[in-house]
C-alpha cells in the first residue's frame, strides 16, 4: 500500500477544540498555513477538529491529520470516529494518546497498526523517556515528545536544559532507528523550532501559539524562519 510521506522539517498545527479553530477558523489557519508552507518549503500541516478534516483537504493542499480515532472496526458504535471515516475524509494520517486524549498501550497499539495497514500516517505522543521508548517500539512513523517540563509554554525549548529533548530523541531511536521524533512543548518562536531540529528532531507539534493568534500567518513565518 502506498505510504503518505512529509518530508522533513514538520511543522504540525494541532487545531484542538479552540473558538478560534472551529469552521471558518480553520480554513483561516489552512489559508495562512498553505501560503507560508509555499513560500518556505517547510512542511506545515493540520490537525482540525473532525467535521473539518474533509473541507480543509477540499480547500487546501496541505496535508491534514485527525487529533484521534477510535480503536475500533466500523460497526454499531454510535458517537464513535473509526479510521476509515478519517480516511474517507481525506485524512493522511492521526495524532494518537495526546496529552488530552490518552489511551491505553494496547490502543495505542492498535490504531498504530491500523493507520500502517492503510499506508496513513501514525504521531503517537509522549510525555516522559519510558513512554517514548515503548511507544517507538511499535512502530509509529512519528513519536511527539512533549517533555512535562515544557508544557504550558513557561519556558523555551530553545533556553531548556538540551538533555531533556536529547535524552527523547536517544530513547526513541534506540528503541526505533526509523522513527522521527517531533518536540511538542515549550515552542515559541523560530528559535525553539532550529533548535529542536539542532537537537535530532524532525520538527514540531504546536497549537495555541498558531490558533489564538491574531495573525497566524506571521506566527508560522516566524516559527520557520531559521530553518
Amino acid at each position: 500500500m502506498a505510504h503518505h510521506t512529509i518530508k522533513s522539517p514538520v511543522v504540525l498545527v494541532n487545531l484542538k477544540c479552540y473558538q478560534e479553530s472551529v469552521g471558518h477558523g480553520a480554513h483561516r489557519i489552512a489559508q495562512a498555513a498553505q501560503e507560508v508552507a509555499e513560500e518556505s518549503g517547510v512542511s506545515i500541516a493540520l490537525a482540525p477538529m473532525y467535521m473539518d478534516i474533509h473541507p480543509i483537504k477540499h480547500h487546501f493542499g496541505i496535508p491534514v491529520f485527525a487529533q484521534h480515532f477510535d480503536p475500533i472496526s466500523p460497526g454499531a458504535h454510535t458517537g464513535r470516529i473509526p479510521l476509515t471515516a478519517i480516511k474517507t475524509a481525506g485524512a493522511v494520517g492521526s495524532l494518537i494518546n495526546h496529552s488530552e486524549y490518552r489511551l491505553s498501550i494496547a490502543d495505542i497499539e492498535t490504531n498504530v497498526q491500523a493507520l500502517r495497514n492503510e499506508g496513513m500516517i501514525s504521531c503517537v505522543c509522549s510525555n516522559n523517556v519510558a513512554t517514548t521508548s515503548a511507544v517507538a517500539t511499535l512502530g509509529p512513523d512519528y513519536v511527539a515528545i512533549e517533555p512535562p517540563e515544557l508544557i504550558g509554554g513557561k519556558i523555551s525549548v530553545a533556553e531548556a536544559n538540551p538533555e531533556i529533548i536529547t535524552g527523547s530523541v536517544q530513547a526513541a531511536l534506540k528503541a526505533n532507528p526509523d522513527v522521527k521524533v517531533l518536540t511538542g512543548a515549550g515552542i515559541h518562536s523560530g528559535k525553539c523550532v532550529k533548535t529542536a531540529v539542532d537537537l535530532g528532531t524532525v520538527g514540531v507539534l504546536l497549537a495555541s501559539s498558531v490558533v489564538k493568534a491574531e495573525d497566524p500567518g506571521a506566527v508560522l513565518r516566524d516559527l520557520v524562519s531559521l530553518l
